[in-house]
């Protein structure tokens, strides 16, 4: 029996209107689903559309922004039906969202046990005694030794590892069905990066939870992700399993991706590059959005941007090269 999805994103297009008449098509036709359990990468340099995605299916996009198209359900109910009113109690119950930078996240005036205590109480409708108990094992869940303490200290007090330990017991606190992560180890040293990461990945299998994980790092993709998807320019350009992505790449973009990554097994002297830069948003090329960058460039690219098409099983890739 195949399983439904957690999350179902189809045709997502959020644009920013900018002055001048200028449109940043941030995000430009998106579709795709999490399942339950599951841990969904998405992947591309700074500016692909990666994080413009997440905001949108917490519906935490500002003017000049604004969703102009899609769905976005999560299991049955289409999220952009939804008021106001009704998302604030979607976010941090059935939603949650850790973000890249928790010291920016975090409120500096109330103490870590305040912050997490709030969303019980607001969600779970517990009592404060019942909340705070709550609060202090979550604390303990996610690896704190003296979670007591920590319940009355201020964010500055903790370390960036620690502050990022204290967001997920946030972001956990109500057991929500999908998990964003946005580059949640960025900001961290490489073996904190790991204890957060493998926090994450315990969680998933504890919870049942879907998690859908942005980053820019292949790496960190390889060790946690079901199912990879490679974003440039606001669109899908590759689609498959994480096994696929690394034994059987067919985008140019994702091969650029995969060139740049350090590797003990070649013997290297210098690491490879995508040449050039990702086109802003209100200014991508007519064609194929990667034609700029291509190593593999023809004619057609530069007049028609090619459709995400199905080459093998559980395998998308928008690319001439493959029709």
């Amino acid at each position: 029996m195949t399983q439904k999805p957690v999350l179902s994103v189809e045709g997502l297009k959020t644009y920013f209107y900018l002055d001048d008449n200028l449109v940043a098509k941030a995000v430009d036709g998106v579709d795709f689903t999490v399942n339950p359990g599951e841990t969904l990468a998405i992947v591309g340099e700074s500016g692909s559309g990666k994080s413009i995605t997440s905001l949108s299916i917490m519906q935490l996009i500002n003017k000049p922004g604004k969703i102009v198209d899609g769905t976005i359900n999560l299991e049955e109910e289409n999220l952009l039906d939804k008021t106001g009113k009704q998302m604030t109690k979607i976010r941090g119950n059935d939603i949650a969202m850790i973000f890249q930078e928790p010291m920016t996240a975090l409120n500096p005036v109330y103490t870590i046990g305040n912050q997490i205590m709030e969303t019980i109480i607001k969600h779970k409708k517990l009592s404060k005694k019942n909340a705070r108990e709550k609060a202090i094992e979550l604390l303990n869940f996610v690896g704190f030794p003296r979670a007591k303490d920590v319940m009355n200290e201020y964010p500055h007090q903790l370390s960036g590892g620690m502050r990022q330990r204290a967001m997920i017991a946030m972001s956990i606190s109500c057991e929500p069905k999908l998990l964003i992560a946005d580059e949640p180890s960025t900001a961290l040293d490489v073996t904190i990066q790991a204890q957060i990461l493998d926090l994450l990945a315990d969680m998933k299998k504890e919870l049942n939870m879907a998690i859908l994980l942005i980053t820019h790092d292949l790496g960190v993709v390889a060790e946690y992700a079901d199912r990879v998807l490679v974003m440039y320019g606001g669109q899908i350009v590759e689609e498959t399993s994480v096994e696929q992505i690394f034994e059987d790449t067919k985008h140019p973009y994702t091969t650029g991706l995969l060139n740049s990554l350090p590797s003990l097994e070649k013997d290297m002297t210098r690491l490879g590059a995508i040449k050039g830069t990702v086109p802003p948003a209100h200014n991508f090329p007519k064609g194929c959005r990667f034609s700029t960058r291509c190593p593999h460039v023809m004619d057609r690219c530069y007049t028609a941007n090619p459709e995400l098409l199905e080459i093998g099983s559980d395998h998308k890739v928008r690319c001439y090269l493959y029709e």
